[in-house]
């Protein structure tokens, strides 16, 4: 099938579809007399699985280790570890987000105390100290 017809069938840009080639990621891509591309059936099979690795947070490397030659055929334990391992990484990402919106949160509301008799100058250096950073110059 052809890059523009692989393109609809997938929703995935024909830009896209040549990078992945370019990186080695869609094979078997044949060359035309008239010099179009020509992607097998699986190509389609293949794309979605790529686009929802990235989606998942899969870098292309880490996407290129996994695939294996025939898409049939999957080591289980490698795929298993490097999903698991994924999401272990989201779970550390999720932690550090929520404390640097508890962090935020916290700054936000020390900056809105702002006692009604001092100005901005004096509550930035309220809220420094607060932090403990005294040597502001």
């Amino acid at each position: 099938m052809k890059i523009g017809e692989l393109a609809r069938r997938t929703g995935v840009a024909a830009s896209a579809i040549r990078f992945y080639e370019a990186q080695g990621l869609l094979k078997g891509v044949q060359r035309l007399a008239n010099g179009y591309r020509d992607y097998p059936p699986e190509s389609a099979t293949l794309l979605s699985i790529l686009s929802g690795a990235q989606r998942a947070g899969f870098t292309l490397d880490e996407i290129r280790q996994l695939l294996p030659q025939d898409l049939r055929h999957w080591q289980h334990a490698e795929l298993m570890a490097a999903l698991q391992q994924k999401v272990s990484d989201i779970e550390a990402l999720q932690a550090r987000l929520t404390q640097n919106r508890e962090h935020l949160q916290n700054l936000i509301a020390l900056i809105n105390a702002r006692p009604d008799d001092i100005d901005c100058q004096d509550n930035a250096a309220r809220v420094l100290a607060s932090m403990g950073i005294t040597n502001v110059e």
